[in-house]
């Protein structure tokens, strides 16, 4: 097992890892949000390879304040063996390496399994409400 960052030509497996893994909404385009953190100077897309095999996804990217993930994804073949665990683990030590003094997510409402898979890796409920609006 391999964890590396991603490049334009890994966009197509990725992008198939976080449709079959649920990830993605009609309102977000997947192909999209890969450019930018892959192009991005504050972001990149670990992948975690068994061999050639795409594996799992983490993205990660930090604004300057906090660190972010997103994109958690492990196929579904793969899952509970440990990958989303090092997934996490490589996303904060990315996030490290940069100085970010937190690291966040967002978990829809109702996901409760992400909910408790991120909660038993010690990561805590906040107390925010998140805004949002769409710029197209």
């Amino acid at each position: 097992m391999m964890i590396e960052e991603a490049g334009a030509s890994d966009r197509d497996a990725v992008t198939a890892l976080w449709q079959s893994a649920g990830l993605t909404r009609p309102w977000n385009d997947p192909a999209a949000d890969f450019d930018r953190a892959v192009n991005g100077a504050g972001s990149a897309i670990l992948l975690l390879r068994d061999g050639a095999a795409l594996i799992g996804t983490a993205m990660v990217g930090e604004d300057g304040h906090r660190g972010w993930v997103y994109y958690l994804a492990v196929a579904e073949s793969a899952r509970g063996q440990g990958h989303g665990r090092a997934l996490m683990a490589a996303a904060e030590a990315w996030l490290r390496a940069r100085g970010c003094p937190k690291l966040q997510l967002m978990v829809r409402a109702g996901n409760d399994a992400a909910i408790g898979f991120y909660r038993a890796l010690g990561l805590e409920v906040q107390p925010v409400v998140t805004l949002g609006r769409f710029l197209h």
